[in-house]
């Protein structure tokens, strides 16, 4: 099941489908992130070189430090703008994923639907024909207690 979101930007969208975001037309209400059911979407942001993080200046006291992170949901930065990011399983690059490229111990793999389809099926088959051996025990248990 999926949810709808009508977002007034129209930063997310179904194209062959897949969701995709277009994150130059985030505006930061985190409204995607707080409906996705999957938790695909992250918030992350920079800040703008003009504005220092820090005015240490004679005349002024240090800034206090920044609070923990909490979630990208909650997290509030003054000046970083928050965008909506969701992984494309690098989209851009030929060579796939740079997760499953350079994850050290080789344990993450693209799937595709078929592939868990043919998994699914084989599962079921197995258990139909799994024997479960001679059940009395649990049925003399069962009229004991009656």
């Amino acid at each position: 099941a999926f949810i709808k979101l009508d977002s007034a930007v129209n930063a997310i969208n179904r194209v062959d489908g897949a969701v995709q975001l277009n994150e130059s037309l985030c505006v930061s209400c985190k409204l995607c992130g707080i409906a996705c059911p999957f938790g695909a979407i992250e918030f992350s942001g920079s800040r703008p070189l003009h504005i220092p993080a820090n005015a240490n200046t004679p005349k002024a006291p240090p800034a206090p430090p920044a609070p923990a992170r909490v979630s990208t949901l909650l997290d509030w930065v003054p000046g970083v703008r928050a965008i909506a990011v969701k992984c494309d399983l690098c989209s851009f690059d030929e060579h796939g994923p740079a997760c499953v490229r350079l994850c050290p111990t080789k344990a993450l793999h693209l799937v595709e639907n078929t592939d868990i389809a043919r998994a699914s099926k084989r599962k079921r088959e197995l258990t139909f024909n799994t024997d479960f051996g001679d059940l009395t025990l649990f049925q003399q248990a069962q009229s004991g207690d009656a």
